[in-house]
């Protein structure tokens, strides 16, 4: 049976380890195809693809596309798409452009909260500027003694109400599709247990999301429990979509779950790789 993980982060977004490493790993954790999908950025592919190609890993190029729905900020993971496509190149450097402002905000926030330093203390942790994310914060403010891991932080300080929470205003599903479809990729809802939507909310978005091209969604996550899994699972069944399994690894020791190690699909459904 194969190991497949479809969701996970490089250092070339909000990841720990470099591409390489991520993809090393994954090869001796036993992972048979794998996903590097950054958030918002492609510049981790090249780099993984070749350390695969040597790994002997089947590899598949994705990103990780922030949108906003309904209020909601929802993530959007594009499997199997062209890094070179410019419809999705022009349209993450517009994502990214937006990352830098919220960053000044979020450091604005906490200045006020009485935590000075914070957005020269993320950018320490940044590989690429233009891709500062609230865990590069989150560390910032671990390292610096305010919280003792990087989910406290969130808990704490960086999610609705608290002082470095800034509301943001993502690119459209549509838009994000289109991207998605233009490089030959197919667009997969990441982690839907997160956004807690009502199951109203949920099948209003599902819908909208299939009208606009999408075509999968991830089942199989770390922050899915059993039931919730199985009721994805029957998600997809209903509306026609391919399931997906990912960790969304971010690295050792701040993630759930380690490279691949998740239980399989459930039966009956339609793993999203058979397509890849």
């Amino acid at each position: 049976m194969e190991n497949v993980d479809l969701h996970c982060h490089s250092r070339a977004s909000d990841g720990l380890l470099a591409p390489a490493e991520i993809v090393l790993r994954a090869q001796g954790l036993g992972v048979t195809m794998l996903a590097l999908t950054d958030h918002d950025d492609t510049s981790g592919l090249e780099e993984a693809m070749q350390a695969a190609q040597e790994a002997r890993i089947r590899f598949v190029p994705g990103v990780e596309i922030s949108v906003t729905w309904n209020g909601t900020t929802v993530h959007i993971v594009g499997l199997g798409i062209d890094p070179e496509d410019r419809s999705l190149a022009q349209g993450l450097k517009w994502v990214r452009g937006g990352r830098t402002r919220r960053a000044a905000s979020i450091a604005d926030g906490l200045t006020a909260a009485g935590i000075p330093g914070s957005l020269e203390g993320a950018m320490t942790y940044v590989q690429n500027p233009d891709l500062i994310s609230r865990t590069h914060f989150a560390r910032f403010l671990v390292k610096s003694g305010y919280a003792r891991d990087v989910g406290s932080v969130f808990r704490s300080y960086l999610v609705s109400g608290k002082p470095g929470y800034i509301p943001h205003q993502w690119a459209g599903l549509g838009d994000a599709l289109k991207w998605i479809r233009s490089a030959g990729g197919i667009a997969v809802l990441a982690h839907p247990a997160r956004y807690k939507f009502t199951r109203e909310e949920l099948r209003r978005f599902l819908a909208e999301f299939s009208d606009h091209g999408g075509r999968g969604i991830e089942v199989m996550t770390p922050n899915h429990t059993p039931q919730e899994c199985a009721t994805y699972a029957e998600l997809a069944r209903e509306f026609g979509m391919l399931a997906s399994r990912g960790s969304d690894f971010h690295g050792p020791g701040e993630s759930r779950v380690e490279l691949g190690a998740l239980p399989q699909l459930p039966e009956a459904v339609n793993p999203v790789w058979k397509a890849l």
